[in-house]
This record gives structure tokens, C-alpha cells and sequence, in this order.
């Protein structure tokens, strides 16, 4: 059994599905999808604590004089909320785990929490359980783990701005709202992921935070499958819980020596939907793959955020790129599902190329994010042996010639294809 301390916690293994599946999409939805405008949720505490002037302007000039965010409420309506389509959606995509956001830091519930009376999903707005209809969809549709975010603080609670005032020498707010809804989620939806935000610059005393996990890791109903992150109160980030995600958008470009995750958002300026994106602001798909093959290379996992409309879809660029990288995974997924980090992550040679290996074949996968002018490939790294090492492009039938060049690196010689009979359009894999 597991203490609630940080040395007994931190030595439990991670569940191995999370290392194996290596691509999630996480999915930022709630109140703060209604004016969605700016960076996810930030119309609150912008315009009600900072009175940021664009923020200010943008309420005075849409919604009437004493308009306050709870009147958000009922216009998050969900109306057009298909969970067996956002199910297939998630499918096609090739993710292998989903996060949806729970609660953020307004506080709104997508469950009927009965910590949350009349501030929830189905108090108010789509009067609907909206973890319960996702988790069943993508739990009857697809081979995804469920995982649900849940934000630890809130902005304007009384009772968090109660004990903040008491520099959290007082615990009213997680005794009596974060931790009983902590316990919750899981013991009604059975989450594979527990994915802890936004710690309100309180210590993981304050929130309990290794006494919940104790729990969740020796007595709960997801005990021997469930990975958690580490944002787990001041000073946890990148140090203690499962896996780490040390910022927002972390990409170190080097190996870790523990589990982390890439966690960031199509559109670059924001987690929640914003009406005023431009085409310009959202990652291309070669973007999208670039990161998720630095990252898998360096030992991470790629977690992809999209952001849904208030009334409930998944607007089609969304749909696109996650489309686009499912396209691209049926291709290319044995470079990525189930492998190692290899002893070089990136080429020494050749930019752009980031290697995997398959422990169950015995391959290296070098994929190269560029198709080279010449039609030849000259990697630095692998050493290759005439008569023992074969070439293979994935997705092309024959075998490819390659010269070694001394003791390490070759030359390899790739197909003349027309663009049509490429395997794929933005990034290959040779397999060694």
C-alpha cells in the first residue's frame, strides 16, 4: 500500500498503457467557451480582477450594464453536443487517451456535482452530464482511455479567497469543494487519468494532495490503471505524482530521464475555442507532427488540445487536424505507439530527422520530416551493417539501397515517387 507521502507516492510505477499510447487530445470546454474571447477563461479574471481595457471594452460593448459571468451560465447551451460523433472524431484522430476539462478555474462543473449547487452543467445551461455522455461514447465507440482535468483552485470562491486571506493556514474550500469533488469524478466516472491544474500558489499541504492520491492509488476504483500528473500544489510541478509536465507546451528537445507530456493547443494563443482565431494563429498539420515526433523521440507524450463551441462542436479546423494526424498515424504509428526512445533522439547529420525504436521488431525508425531534393538521405547516427541491416520506407513495398559510410552513418537511397504514391504527406519513416 501506498503512504501519503511524496517518497511512497512517487515510487509507484506508472501503468504501463500511458507510456505505450503516446498521443491524447485534450479537450477545453465550459462557461468560458460562451464570450470565448482571448486565452481559455481569461474573460473572467482579465475583465473582473485585472480590468484589462480590451477585456473591459469587449463586455461594456456586447452584454448589457451589470451583465456578471455567472450570466454565462444559461448561454452555455450545448445544443449541438453529438458525444458519439466527438467519439469518432477522437477515433479517427489515432489518439490513444482523451482528457476533457472537467472543472476550470471559474469553478463550473460539466457534471451535476452536488459540491457545485447551481454553478454545473446540469443545473444550468445544456442541463445535461456531460462527462457521463462523453465517457460513455468514447467507452462504447472507441478504444480510448477517459481521462478528466480538474482545476484545483477557483478564481472568486469565497471560501478560496478565505483561506488565501489566511495564507491557507484554513482549509474550508478543499475540504468542502475541491477534494469531495476529487472524489467524486472518480468514484462516478471512473477516470484513467487524473490530470490536476491550477494550484492557486497553495502547498500540496493545503490541498491534501498526497492523502487523495494515497487513495486513488490503494482504494479507488481505478487504482491499478490510473496515471496522474504532477500539479499537485506549489513546488510539485516537474518534481512529484506520475508523469510530468513540468509548463504548458513543454518541449525540451532532449531525453528525460521521467515520464513527461507535451501538453499544447492547435491554436497557439489559446486552450478554449476563440471566435476571433485567424487562420494564422492555428498550428499546420506539419507542425502538429513535428511536435508529436520530438516529442515521442525525447521519451514525452503529445497531448493536443482543442477547444469546442459553446453550443457544443468541434469547429471543422479542429476536426481537420485531428483527422490529419490519424491519416498520418495509420502510416506512421508503429515509428510511434509502443516504442523506446532510442540512444540518439535527433539525427547528427540531417536536420529534422528524430529517431524511435521498436522493441518488439528490433527496429530503429528514423523519421525525417523532410523529403530531401537529392532523393538520397544521409543519417549520422545508426551503424549499419552490409548484410545484416535493411532499409525499409513504411508504407512503400521494396527494400531501399544504402551505402555505410565507415564505422557510423549511411547514405540511403529513397524512391522516385510522384507525390500521389508517397505513403504520406508530411513526414516518413525508414525503418532499420
Amino acid at each position: 500500500r501506498y503512504e501519503p507521502t511524496w517518497g511512497s507516492l512517487d515510487a509507484r510505477p506508472l501503468p504501463a498503457w500511458f507510456d505505450e499510447a503516446k498521443f491524447g487530445v485534450f479537450i477545453h470546454w465550459g462557461v468560458f467557451s460562451v464570450p470565448s474571447f482571448g486565452p481559455t477563461g481569461t474573460v473572467l479574471w482579465y475583465w473582473q480582477k485585472e480590468k484589462r481595457e480590451p477585456y473591459v471594452k469587449f463586455m461594456e460593448a456586447n452584454y448589457p450594464p451589470g451583465f456578471s459571468y455567472e450570466d454565462f451560465g444559461p448561454l452555455f447551451t450545448a445544443e449541438f453536443f453529438d458525444p458519439n460523433q466527438w467519439a469518432d472524431i477522437l477515433k479517427a484522430s489515432g489518439a490513444k487517451y482523451v482528457v476533457l476539462t472537467s472543472k476550470h478555474h471559474e469553478g463550473f462543473t460539466l457534471w451535476g456535482s452536488k459540491y457545485s449547487w447551481n454553478w454545473n452543467a446540469v443545473d444550468v445551461g445544456p442541463k445535461r452530464d456531460l462527462v457521463a455522455e462523453l465517457a460513455a461514447s468514447v467507452r462504447n465507440r472507441t478504444d480510448l482511455h477517459f481521462g478528466l482535468y480538474h482545476s484545483l483552485f477557483e478564481w472568486f470562491n469565497p471560501l478560496f479567497l478565505e483561506d488565501a486571506a489566511n495564507v491557507f493556514k484554513t482549509r474550508k474550500f478543499p475540504t468542502s469543494k475541491s477534494l469531495p469533488e476529487l472524489y467524486e469524478i472518480v468514484t462516478k466516472y471512473h477516470p484513467e487519468i487524473i490530470w490536476s491544474d491550477g494550484n492557486g500558489n497553495a502547498p500540496d499541504t493545503y490541498w491534501n494532495s498526497t492523502g487523495f492520491l494515497a487513495w486513488l492509488y490503494n482504494d479507488s476504483p481505478v487504482r491499478d490503471s490510473v496515471v496522474t500528473n504532477d500539479r499537485w500544489g506549489v513546488g510539485s510541478i516537474c518534481t512529484h505524482g506520475g508523469f510530468y509536465t513540468c509548463s504548458d507546451r513543454y518541449n525540451p528537445g532532449y531525453l528525460l530521464p521521467h515520464k513527461w507530456e507535451n501538453c499544447m493547443t492547435i491554436d497557439r494563443r489559446s486552450w478554449g475555442y476563440r471566435r476571433d482565431a485567424q487562420l494564422s494563429d492555428y498550428l499546420t498539420i506539419e507542425d502538429l507532427v513535428k511536435q508529436l515526433v520530438e516529442t515521442v523521440s525525447c521519451g514525452g507524450n503529445l497531448l493536443m488540445n482543442i477547444g469546442p463551441t459553446h453550443d457544443g462542436r468541434i469547429a471543422v479546423i479542429f476536426e481537420e487536424r485531428l483527422r490529419q494526424m490519424g491519416a498520418w498515424l495509420e502510416v506512421n504509428g508503429e515509428a510511434i505507439y509502443g516504442t523506446k526512445p532510442w540512444r540518439a533522439q535527433n539525427d547528427s547529420v540531417t536536420q529534422e530527422v528524430w529517431y524511435t525504436f521498436s522493441p518488439k521488431e528490433g527496429t530503429v525508425n528514423a523519421i525525417f520530416l523532410n523529403w530531401p531534393v537529392s532523393g538520397t538521405l544521409e543519417l549520422g547516427e545508426p551503424q549499419a551493417k552490409l548484410g545484416e541491416t535493411q532499409v525499409k520506407l513504411v508504407g512503400y513495398e521494396e527494400l531501399l539501397k544504402w551505402v555505410a559510410l565507415g564505422e557510423k552513418g549511411l547514405v540511403i537511397a529513397l524512391p522516385q515517387l510522384t507525390p500521389k504514391q508517397l505513403p504520406c504527406q508530411w513526414g516518413w519513416t525508414l525503418q532499420l
